[in-house]
This record gives C-alpha cells, sequence and structure tokens, in this order.
C-alpha cells in the first residue's frame, strides 16, 4: 500500500468514531462562520476534553483548520482527496487515464454503467478491459471471471461485451477464452 492510500485509510477510519464525525458535520454545517471549541462542546453537549480532541484529530487528518482566534472551520476537501487516493489504488486506475472518455462509466474504479451497444465507447471500453485481463494466451472461464470482477459487478455482461467486440475469442463450448484481436499500441 503507498503512503498516500495509508493516509487515506487512516482518514477515513479516524472517521469511525461518531464523536470526530458529528464535529466534523457541525463545522461543515457552520460553514465559513466555524466554530470555537466552546460553541462545538456545547452544540454537541460533548466534555472539553472529548471536543477537543475531536477537533485536534481533525485538524490533523486535515479535515478542518484552526485559526488564531479559536475558530474552527470544516475542510471537506480532505475527505474529496482521501476518495481520490483511494481511487487511485483501484487496478484500472492507471489505465482509465489513457480513456478519458470512458470515466463517466467508472465510479471509484468500478465499473457502474455499459454504454449503449451501438455507442462508439463501447468498443474503447472492450478495448480498456482488453488491456485490464491482459491475456497471453488461453485461459478459462473462471479466470476471466475473477479478473473482471476486480472492476465490475456485471461480470457475465462484460464479458459478453469483450466477445461481441472482437477483444476476447471463446471456444465452442464457451468455457476457454484468448484474445481475439491485437491490442494498438500505447501512444507514447
Amino acid at each position: 500500500m503507498s503512503l498516500e492510500a495509508a493516509r487515506a485509510a487512516d482518514v477515513l477510519a479516524q472517521l469511525s468514531s461518531p464523536v470526530r464525525l458529528l464535529a466534523l458535520a457541525e463545522l461543515v454545517r457552520r460553514g465559513e462562520d466555524g466554530a470555537t471549541l466552546a460553541e462545538l462542546r456545547e452544540t454537541l453537549d460533548l466534555s472539553l476534553p472529548v471536543a477537543g480532541d475531536a477537533l485536534a484529530r481533525l485538524v490533523g487528518l486535515g479535515l478542518a483548520t484552526g485559526s488564531g482566534s479559536g475558530t474552527y472551520r470544516a475542510r471537506p476537501e480532505g475527505l474529496r482527496e482521501a476518495a481520490a487516493a483511494v481511487d487511485r489504488t483501484q487496478p484500472i486506475a492507471a489505465l482509465l487515464d489513457d480513456y478519458p472518455q470512458l470515466r463517466s462509466n467508472f465510479s471509484h474504479g468500478r465499473l457502474t454503467a455499459m454504454p449503449p451497444t451501438l455507442s462508439d465507447r463501447t468498443p474503447l471500453l472492450g478495448e480498456l478491459l482488453a488491456r485490464f485481463l491482459d491475456l497471453d494466451g488461453l485461459c478459462d472461464e473462471d479466470r476471466i471471471n475473477r479478473r473482471l470482477a476486480e472492476v465490475t459487478d456485471d461480470v457475465a455482461g462484460a464479458r459478453r461485451m469483450l466477445v461481441d467486440t472482437g477483444w476476447l475469442e471463446r471456444d465452442r463450448a464457451g468455457t476457454t477464452y484468448g484474445p481475439g484481436r491485437p491490442l494498438p499500441q500505447p501512444v507514447p
């Protein structure tokens, strides 16, 4: 795991504390006005040490900022940064950078929507998934399914689309698959 991914995991783990999550939600609710430690303690009905610890941890995680006047403000972009770091660890993330027109079909490294069959994006998705599979010979359906399951819940639909677009070939029995055509060379 990269340092960036480990930090993102820590941010998410730290927010599993109900007190920290409530404190962050209250700071977000207050917007630019923010809140002092005393205001947060009173609003959330917390002891001063518990409220102080929650704010200190949020600041340490980069999810809140504190000013010299004692006012704390939410920094929600810290959550977006953590989510983006987790997204970058997904197995298809690096390949997806070469197919920006397919980004809307993915969410957090998962294929969430197949493009319409006659869309010009369907062959592109097939090419992307063929690159992801990285087949160098014949393999059984189970191996294809396991690999596709890393990026989609609709394994059968993705496998069928790969066959229909010619990126995968299947034997007559439908149990063995191989590359259907050579992949274009990546543009340097």
